[in-house]
């Protein structure tokens, strides 16, 4: 029998119990909730107080619902599972277990792990198996609703060691039919509405309900557990749509005690202001779609996800500086609904072009901006000062402004972009009218979505699934801490339930609110297993295909596959989903994405003058070679990042692009067929390019060059096969004067001006926590009012960039579909160790070739600010002509046209300076 707690800890226990009655924060573990714990203004109520010495590590962790490692434990003494309902455990070495309702005696096993259990734990290893009895499996279901700690005690029950245990793969064995389940969440059907929340560890649960946002609930529904899944459910009848609701969830919480957590639905599908309560819709009613809605289809502009041309834009910075747009709706989803507002006109203007897709970051539910009563700093100061940054610093807790990514609630939209927060049918009408409008102005819709963290963990009031299944949503180290290696509490997506709640969230808002594509932000740490299961689930809910992609790097606790296969660069080769390439973004702008301090300056790219055109601190240090070792990058971005596409290197070696190496130890080409790569030269992360371009460049570098480099950066992405993404304003010149990493900078350092008469560089020294290290190099460029441009420099770059869409969009010779199709079509000239290393030249076959418009394509993009005469051979007695966009009365560039020559007889190409042009024969 286990040993029973001591009289001294009974009344230390009573002691704490009285203190927290008397605080008004504890009741009975045996009192069911009333009507009146819905209104509680605390969000969790202790029932029954872990007593000190209770274990909070868990340094075993279940691998199924009868076996557990516990990784640094020998294999010696005997080993017990003791379990209290009320979390009453202590423990101390050389001591029996105090405060325990029982325990069941565990064996080591010896046996062979089955595989896929072996798989899913290959990180964990030494230590000793241990195994639950088959007379006690049956318990397991209900234990687990307990504190549980694992024991290793002597023969006469003394403590050597003890811990708890991480316990996903044991609820995943338990619970494997609710990954099947329907519906989870607040689901309306016949006339009733359906509650249904997975909560396998609570020990009771019940649902509030609410007539409205703010008042006192009006009922108090106790739910039933289902066994077999772990669900708790409740009918309502009639239909509660509108109504609002939250869950009362009595559970253990190590460290805590048993707990009755006051929380939303993980399921919300809209919210009262703040998050405070979950909102029952009906997203087929009529009351929940703007007029229209069903009769506005998606454009039908992508055939493959080759075809997409994307525009990464935040909802907040699209309107609230556009005058244009009514008031009260700047900075919020009706803004896009303003038809003939600026940044509507400008967005039309794109998709003209051949703009595809708007991609939104963040819009779901997240946790950072106040939706009722935030605030509009408005900073003032000199084009180098520090003032408007420490206001921004000093506010940004409380003002309006954040990128999202801390989400709160995965399926419902964020409430501070709707004009009512407090009404959750009004965001759910608003979201559908933004995404309408973009439609109907020819943009499919993409969404940023962040299922690798959620903003809190444990026992916090804005830690939502902890707070209904405590130690399982979020990936563990090994001391049974949550892992931040994302930024935040990472999520565990190896994990079944974690898995089925990203899968249905991404199916729900491609079939409910018809978003076309995804960007999955650090997909790398999700398994590639979940993100193919992802893919097919959400095709077959969107009746479609759903385009998705997302940042596949390699890094944290899952880094090398240590947990899973990830999807990451490198792993999700065949699977069809898009990873950003970092190959030729750093060989065109230079450096890496962490550059910070001399570095900024030093690193000079491509585009920028790395060799050709020094600045004062890179003069003399580099050399031709590393010029041409940034060309063959560049190639490698032309060329789709095609692992199998092969080309002579600058050293005269032929290799396949595998074999040419990136940051010292990884292929350059990664992907094997072209929808794998996303090329982009700048997104909303780090600086903009304009302001990288302005740290590289040298001083005395004129406006005019100054646009110019950045439509050659924005052309060779145009140019670049597979999947083309830019960040809103790189065709405005856009600065955050300067800022590194403007998710939480608010407006002012974020503002996109749609009047195209500033860019905003010179809006003072970017803010101290990211930037302060490189404020010495930032603060004389700021400074020189010569490096801000003109309205002139803005809308040239505006019309140029249009015109580099046009190019794009004119053929499918830009936007090939198969790695085959690039290996029989794509080939470079200027090439090798002979090159002039400024000037990229590569040839597209399009005979036969769908949408190719032409027989033959031949761009050219001179980087160097001189003009350079090249002879290609090959080239010699052909029609080419300049490219219609070039030729047109409209183009924004006219250094084609004026100056670029072609002579057929000796094949000889005079190419101007900082120009990118595509010559054609037409068919």
């Amino acid at each position: 029998m286990p040993a029973r707690p001591s009289v001294k800890f009974n009344v230390f226990a009573a002691c704490t119990q009285m203190l927290l009655v008397l605080t008004g924060t504890v009741a009975s573990a045996q009192t069911p909730a009333a009507l009146s714990d819905c209104d509680a203004q605390n969000f969790q109520s202790v029932l029954h107080a872990a007593p000190a010495g209770s274990a909070r590590d868990a340094r075993a962790v279940w691998l199924n619902s009868q076996l557990m490692r516990w990784p640094q434990s020998p294999a010696t003494d005997r080993f017990r599972l003791y379990y209290s309902s009320q979390g009453q455990i202590t423990h101390t070495v050389n001591t029996p277990v105090r405060g325990a309702d029982g325990a069941i005696d565990l064996t080591i096993y010896t046996g062979a792990v089955m595989r896929s259990v072996a798989e899913r734990f290959r990180y964990l290893t030494g230590g000793v198996v241990l195994k639950v009895a088959d007379s006690d499996l049956s318990r397991v279901n209900d234990l687990l609703r307990e504190q549980l700690v694992l024991v290793r005690e002597d023969a006469q029950g003394r403590v050597r060691d003890a811990t708890r245990l991480q316990i996903a793969a044991a609820l995943d064995d338990l619970y494997a039919d609710a990954a099947r389940v329907p519906n989870l969440g607040a689901s309306t059907a016949r006339g009733r509405t359906h509650f249904r929340l997975w909560a396998p560890t609570a020990q009771r649960v019940s649902a509030c309900l609410f007539d409205s946002a703010g008042g006192a609930a009006v009922e108090l529904l106790t739910m039933q557990r289902e066994a077999s899944t772990g669900i708790w459910k409740v009918t309502r009848k009639p239909d509660q749509s509108t109504r609002y609701y939250r869950y009362l969830v009595d559970v253990f919480v190590p460290g805590v005690g048993v707990v009755r957590n006051r929380v939303t639905d993980p399921y919300s599908l809209s919210l009262s202001t703040d998050s405070a309560r979950s909102f029952v819709a009906n997203l087929d009613a009529d009351a929940l779609k703007p007029p229209g809605w069903d009769a506005t289809p998606a454009p039908s502009t992508v055939a493959a996800a080759t075809d997409m041309v994307i525009y990464e834009l935040h909802v907040r910075d699209f309107s609230i500086n556009d005058v244009s747009v009514n008031a009260s709706l700047r900075g919020k989803y009706l803004a896009f609904t303003e038809s003939e507002s600026n940044g509507m006109r400008h967005l039309r203007a794109l998709a003209q072009a051949g703009l595809t897709d708007v991609h939104l970051l963040p819009v779901f539910d997240f946790a950072t901006v106040p939706e009722s009563g935030c605030s509009t700093p408005q900073p003032s100061g000199s084009a180098d000062g520090e003032t408007q940054q420490a206001l921004i610093e000093s506010t940004k807790s409380s003002d309006c402004f954040n990128w999202g990514y801390d989400p709160l609630h995965f399926n419902a939209p964020e409430g501070s972009y709707a004009s009512n927060a407090s009404d959750g049918g009004r965001r759910i009408v608003e979201f559908r009218a933004m995404v309408q409008a973009l439609h109907r102005a020819g943009l499919r819709v993409g969404m940023d979505v962040v299922y690798n963290h959620t903003s809190a963990s444990g026992q916090d009031l804005k830690s939502i699934l902890d707070r209904v299944v405590p130690g399982y949503y979020h990936r563990l180290n090994a001391n049974g801490e949550v892992e931040s290696s994302t930024c935040c509490a990472n999520t565990a997506t190896e994990n079944a339930m974690m898995a089925r709640l990203m899968i249905d969230s991404v199916a729900q808002w491609a079939r409910d609110y018809r978003i076309d594509s995804f960007r999955f932000d650090l997909m790398g740490h999700q398994p590639r297993a979940a993100m193919q299961r992802l893919q097919y689930e959400v095709d077959l809910a969107a009746g479609r295909a759903v385009q998705l992609l997302g940042e596949g790097w390699n890094f944290g606790e899952v880094a090398n596959g240590a947990r899973f296969v990830q999807a990451s660069q490198l792993s999700l080769n065949g699977s069809g989903i898009g990873t950003f390439s970092d190959r030729a973004r750093d060989a065109v702008r230079g450096g890496g994405a962490g550059d910070s301090g001399a570095d900024l300056v030093r690193r000079q790219g491509y585009i920028n003058g790395q060799f050709y055109d020094p600045n004062a601190m890179t003069a003399g240090t580099h050399r031709v070679g590393d010029l041409m070792q940034s060309a063959d990058m560049v190639r490698v971005g032309l060329a789709g990042s095609i692992r199998s596409f092969s080309m002579p290197n600058y050293l005269d070696v032929t290799l396949p692009l595998e074999h040419l190496t990136y940051g010292g130890n990884q292929p350059a080409g990664y992907v094997t067929e072209p929808g794998e790569v996303v090329n982009y030269v700048e997104n909303h992360d780090n600086q903009s390019l304009f302001d990288l371009n302005a740290l590289r460049l040298p001083v005395a570098t004129s406006s005019e060059d100054r646009a110019r480099v950045q439509i050659l950066g924005a052309a060779i992405n145009a140019f670049s096969q597979g999947i083309a993404y830019f960040h809103a304003g790189i065709d405005t010149l856009r600065s955050k004067s300067m800022d590194r990493n403007s998710y939480d900078s608010g407006d002012w350092f974020n503002r996109i001006d749609w009047t195209y008469q500033d860019n905003y560089f010179g809006s003072g020294l970017p803010p101290r926590q990211d930037n302060q290290q490189s404020w010495s190099l930032m603060r004389p460029l700021l400074a020189n009012a010569a490096i801000k441009p003109a309205p002139a420099e803005i809308a040239w770059t505006r019309d140029a960039f249009r015109d580099v869409l046009r190019l794009r969009a004119s053929s499918t010779l830009f936007r090939l579909r198969t790695a085959e199709d690039i290996k029989a079509r794509l080939s470079f000239l200027n090439i090798g160790a002979a090159q002039q290393p400024t000037v990229l030249v590569a040839h597209l076959r399009g005979d036969g070739y769908p949408g190719a418009g032409f027989t033959e394509m031949l761009y050219l993009v001179n980087v160097d600010k001189l003009a350079h005469d090249l002879v290609l051979g090959t080239e010699r007695s052909k029609n080419y002509v300049l490219h219609p966009v070039h030729r047109s009365a409209f183009a924004a560039d006219r250094r084609p046209s004026d100056q670029a020559r072609y002579d057929s007889t000796s094949g000889r190409f005079s190419v101007p300076a900082r120009t990118a042009l595509v010559y054609v024969i037409e068919n």
